[in-house]
């Protein structure tokens, strides 16, 4: 009995990190002519493979994914998938294209629900959301130019969240940066 309520009590602990991820790049069309139905290229799948294993190989590993239901963000983390394990996914039609504020929204709603959170959506709603976490958490000048500079396909921001939910920059996490890991 202790036991589980040592497992319920830990269940209920804030989120303590947050993982913002844009999908990896995708084909430039579908076939059906639907954005949301553009599949990852060869280079996209190379590129979540390979942040899946820095990831992981940097101890991350969310226990929920917010997830686009678009088919490059899906694929992206069917791959990302392989590295963490067991993962609660939600997929929700408003983080398609969704803007800041949806995903911020999204991200606060289940804040209490996950330590690390991973976030896997799309610019420009993903980049604005991280620029907006960085201004509030008071990142240094030379964290925002870096991040002003965009959010690449497969690129990941990682930020501790303390007690009251603020977030702090843990860091940033580009394909190219990973030199063929």
């Amino acid at each position: 009995m202790i036991w589980r309520e040592t497992a319920n009590a830990l269940k209920a602990l804030p989120m303590q990190r947050l993982i913002l991820m844009r999908h990896a790049e995708a084909e430039p069309a579908a076939g059906s002519g639907r954005d949301r139905d553009r599949v990852l290229s060869g280079r996209g799948r190379k590129d979540a493979a390979a942040m899946a294993r820095a990831l992981a190989g940097r101890g991350m590993r969310p226990d929920l994914a917010l997830v686009s239901p678009a088919a490059r963000t899906r694929q992206t983390w069917e791959l990302l998938h392989d590295a963490f394990g067991d993962v609660q996914v939600r997929e929700d039609e408003p983080l398609y294209n969704g803007g800041s504020e949806t995903l911020r929204r999204y991200i606060e709603a289940v804040e209490d629900e996950a330590g690390c959170l991973m976030v896997v959506a799309h610019n420009p709603g993903i980049h604005l959301l991280a620029v907006d976490y960085l201004v509030e958490g008071a990142a240094s000048p030379a964290v925002l130019d870096r991040m002003s500079g965009g959010f690449p396909p497969g690129a990941a921001a990682i930020f501790s969240v303390d007690v009251a939910g603020r977030c702090s920059f843990e860091g940033f996490i580009q394909p190219r940066d990973l030199g063929g890991q």
